[in-house]
């Protein structure tokens, strides 16, 4: 099949997932006041309306996808939900039946919608299991998880599950959380002003790039397949103090040592789905198109109202991605 568009940023809420966390949820509902909000945990988010949107209904995101013109989209987990610091039996159990009910929505329109499976990271041999289960017997094409999981990117814990990545040839997409996993941010001064997603997800995005890079992964897994969202936060802005920082450190692993941080860090791929001309020429500048895909948040509040022209130009870097 021959594709234009493919778009490789957007967000499922799945039903049948709704009060499968126990007491963490998940929930939607509507307050006192009338206002919509969806709850994980102690936290909820509002307004933030699921039901009868894109999110929830496939007719619907069908509908704006052949209103911008996109032929292809990856669905990926609702952030709120990737439960990474939850107990592990809860999340485990989670992850299966939302994985389930993926696979179930997206062979509602086959040729248009393909699935990423959402992983219980916080035990990894639960987590590559299920990575196994969800691609090799559900038929989705990649996984998605958060940012922060109960250690680090670089820990070597996960050094079995990123050969696994590897050996079931398929792509890790990270996009961090609005929360502290099941309350609010773990900065009280990120829950005010909605600072946890204008600033709290670029902080998050940097922070992946920087520690997969600083931290070897990307030596010890040269052909693993990581795309870190939008644009990987702050790092065009601040790749000078990244790679002036390890030029010189004893911390900096071999391949920044050899290549310079910059080089090392266009072995990641990253979603373009930035705000504005000038961080996107930023981006591109420093990562090169080659290492790109598209996105478009569909149905968020960051929707563009039209493609952006160099959409179709990212093509062939997804369907390399995707395995398509």
């Amino acid at each position: 099949m021959s594709y234009k568009i493919i778009d490789t940023h957007a967000h499922i809420v799945l039903k049948k997932g709704f009060g499968m966390a126990g007491k963490y949820g998940p929930e939607a509902g509507v307050d006192e006041n009338g206002v919509h909000f969806f709850r994980i945990g102690d936290y909820k988010m509002q307004p933030m309306k699921y039901d009868n949107t894109v999110f929830m209904e496939n007719n619907l995101r069908i509908e704006l996808m052949d209103k911008l013109g996109i032929d292809l989209q990856l669905l990926s987990p609702n952030p709120l939900t990737m439960f990474h610091r939850i107990e592990k039996d809860i999340a485990i159990e989670f992850c299966k039946i939302h994985n389930d009910a993926m696979a179930e929505s997206v062979s509602e329109y086959p040729d248009r919608l393909i699935g990423s499976a959402a992983l219980p990271m916080q035990d990894v041999d639960a987590a590559c299991r299920e990575m196994e289960r969800a691609t090799k017997s559900l038929g989705l094409k990649a996984v998605s998880t958060g940012t922060d999981y109960p250690f680090g990117l670089d820990d070597p814990r996960l050094d079995d599950f990123y050969k696994t990545v590897v050996e079931l040839d398929i792509p890790l997409f990270l996009h961090p959380s609005s929360t502290g996993g099941s309350k609010g941010p773990d900065d009280w001064r990120m829950g005010r002003y909605d600072m946890s997603i204008i600033l709290g997800y670029a902080y998050e995005e940097t922070l992946a790039a920087g520690t997969l890079i600083i931290g070897g992964v990307m030596d010890r897994h040269p052909s693993l397949d990581v795309c870190i969202s939008h644009g990987a936060g702050a790092m065009p802005y601040l790749v000078e103090r990244f790679s002036e920082m390890s030029s010189f450190r004893d911390w900096a692993p071999e391949g920044v040592k050899k290549n310079g941080f910059k080089n090392e860090l266009k072995k990641l791929w990253f979603d373009a789905h930035v705000h504005g001309e000038n961080s996107q020429k930023m981006l591109f500048d420093l990562v090169g198109k080659e290492r790109l895909v598209y996105g478009t948040n569909l149905g968020g509040w960051d929707t563009p109202k039209e493609l952006e022209s160099f959409a179709p130009s990212l093509t062939e870097n997804a369907i390399k991605l995707l395995r398509l």
